[in-house]
């Protein structure tokens, strides 16, 4: 009997609930649905789709598809490039975006909120908007020695620099807030032992923003990584694309395979997969971390 009573009555299943679990399961699906349907597609041969149509049950599958869009593309070219771009572009943004945060967060001065709303207002101006003028500044700047074509277009550095203009401002005010939730003890103590304003920054204040920098580092790495707009502008040498402009190397004058591109889609997105589940624990902790402090 005493066992009995202390067992507890089942709690109800409430209406909200069951609709909410429908309601994320079927937007789940819903953005699960294209990703499982360009991975149909890249399993089954192009002359079986032509003749009876991507809504029909495949007679066989296999990854020839992923193999010649490897092999056609010339992935691997293309996917140094990519990192010699993005590599650079992450470590810049982060260290000079972490430099304003540190400048903004810890000392006190009258234009302490407009220097940080310079910095995001880039964010809020559509890169369209300044295709023109960009383009003919790339033009017109001589690095001889510096680049393969001694010039800004065309190269690497080029959007290494455009990348970390656009997305220094996000990085700075992310970062700005998280070290604003550090103790303010910590660098005050430092400042009495004698510690320069370097060695704050970067013994004290930067080890402890390795969360959000993490967090960041991840999400940098996918939108630079996923970049299609800024390579299409400046660059126009095909051998100096990134991975995902050189998925046109799979599109023929006449004729394009889709299930060929499809397949290449989905290896081109194997890396993005990779940084993420790499960094899944610190991403979510960085996102988290300090939303109770304060």
């Amino acid at each position: 009997m005493s066992t009995l009573a202390l067992k507890k009555p089942k709690a109800p299943v409430r209406p909200a609930r069951v609709l909410l679990h429908v309601v994320l399961t079927t937007m789940a699906l819903a953005w699960l649905a294209p990703l499982l349907w360009a991975v149909y597609a890249a399993l089954r041969p192009y002359a079986e789709t032509s003749e009876k149509g991507y809504v029909s049950w495949p007679d066989s599958l296999s990854l020839d598809n992923f193999t010649n869009a490897f092999e056609q593309s010339d992935m691997t070219h293309y996917f140094v490039n990519t990192v010699v771009i993005a590599v650079p572009a992450v470590l810049l943004t982060l260290f000079l975006s972490s430099m304003v945060a540190f400048y903004v967060s810890r000392f006190d001065f009258r234009l302490n909120l407009a220097l940080l709303l310079v910095f995001t207002a880039g964010n809020l101006l559509p890169q369209q908007v300044i295709i023109t003028p960009l383009y003919r500044l790339y033009l017109l700047i001589d690095l001889p020695g510096i680049t393969m074509s001694g010039k800004l277009y065309d190269s690497a550095l080029g959007l290494v620099l455009i990348h970390v203009a656009f997305q220094s401002g996000f990085c700075a005010f992310v970062l700005s807030n998280y070290m604003r939730s550090l103790p303010h003890e910590l660098t005050e103590a430092a400042l009495v032992d004698g510690a320069s304003v370097w060695r704050q920054y970067w013994q004290i204040v930067l080890p402890l923003c390795k969360p959000a920098m993490a967090a960041l580092g991840t999400l940098l790495s996918i939108w630079i990584y996923n970049d299609f707009f800024w390579a299409l502008v400046l660059i126009s040498t095909g051998e100096n694309m990134p991975i995902t402009s050189a998925l046109n190397n799979l599109s023929g004058t006449y004729f394009t395979d889709p299930n060929l591109v499809a397949a290449g889609a989905l290896l081109t997105a194997i890396p993005t997969l990779i940084v993420y589940f790499v960094l899944q624990r610190q991403f979510v902790s960085g996102l988290t971390l300090g939303a109770n402090k304060g």
